[in-house]
């Protein structure tokens, strides 16, 4: 059985609890409890602070972790990592107060910087040549400038709002993040096995995320110009319809390509765009 570790609450807990349900595996969950198995394939799932992930994964306490990568850098594991998952992305900045004067990474020479990952941003000042003083707090990080603890901050972004509230401006990205899967390096060759599995199932999960199904009529003048637009996974389905010089097109579209997809298709004379969502895609 494998041992899966996934953070306790928050918004990384529900996203990672998700894509296992949505990779067909059955389970209760508690909020009281800390560790459940699944009922339809062999997997714990442990409850842990984000912070001690990796290194239970590490230590072969767990056999699997989802962590953010940030977590992961920070710890000291980025060797665990086995792919990224496509979600709970942010990114780590650096901020200073909106009256201060900021024109390069150079003005922070000597300055008091707040943060929670101090390897993180330690690697990045040293590798621009920026020798800071870094001074490590475990929360509430955007407040150090106003209580005088530093004149800048280094911490998680999502959307900005938390900087913006507390009186800072975004001046310099230092990481970028997502959910990462993680493993422990020592698996026996039946986990091995099992987390291939796994995967297999994540990677049905995400594609069918990032897709959608596109079905569509045209005229069979316009079908050369309509496939180049919808080349699929190797090429659209094509359908004779009952009505004589026209065609049905079935095919898969990237989401991010969507919308400016079917606007050109129905510049070319495409008819009746049926767009469906794709449970799993396996290639």
């Amino acid at each position: 059985m494998l041992r899966l570790a996934i953070q306790k609450s928050g918004r990384l807990s529900e996203d990672s609890l998700n894509l296992i349900r949505e990779c067909g595996i059955s389970f209760l969950s508690a909020s009281y409890k800390l560790k459940t198995e699944a009922t339809n394939f062999p997997l714990e799932i442990l409850y842990l602070r984000d912070d001690d992930i990796p290194g239970y994964v590490q230590d072969g306490v767990a056999d699997l972790g989802i962590v953010g990568q940030n977590v992961l850098v920070e710890a000291g594991f980025p060797g665990l990592e086995v792919e990224g998952l496509g979600f709970s992305k942010c990114r780590l900045s650096l901020a200073v107060p909106r009256a201060a004067t900021y024109d390069s990474i150079e003005d922070l020479h000597g300055v008091n910087i707040a943060t929670s990952y101090p390897r993180i941003l330690g690697d990045y000042l040293a590798e621009r040549g920026v020798k800071a003083n870094l001074h490590t707090i475990s929360g509430s990080v955007e407040i150090a400038p106003s209580i005088g603890l530093a004149e800048a901050i280094c911490d998680i972004v999502s959307s900005g709002s938390t900087l913006l509230g507390n009186g800072l401006r975004e001046v310099e990205t230092v990481f970028r993040s997502e959910a990462v899967l993680i493993a422990n390096q020592s698996l026996s060759a039946e986990k091995k096995e099992l987390l291939e599995q796994l995967q297999f199932r994540m990677q049905a999960v995400r594609r069918a995320r990032r897709n959608k199904y596109i079905v569509l009529n045209a005229p069979v003048a316009a079908l050369d110009a309509v496939k180049a637009l919808l080349p699929g996974i190797k090429s659209p389905t094509v359908t004779k319809l009952a009505e004589e010089g026209w065609v049905s097109v079935q095919s898969v579209v990237n989401e991010d390509d969507f919308w400016h997809i079917t606007s050109q298709l129905k510049a070319v004379g495409a008819e009746g765009i049926l767009v469906l969502p794709i449970e799993k895609m396996i290639s």
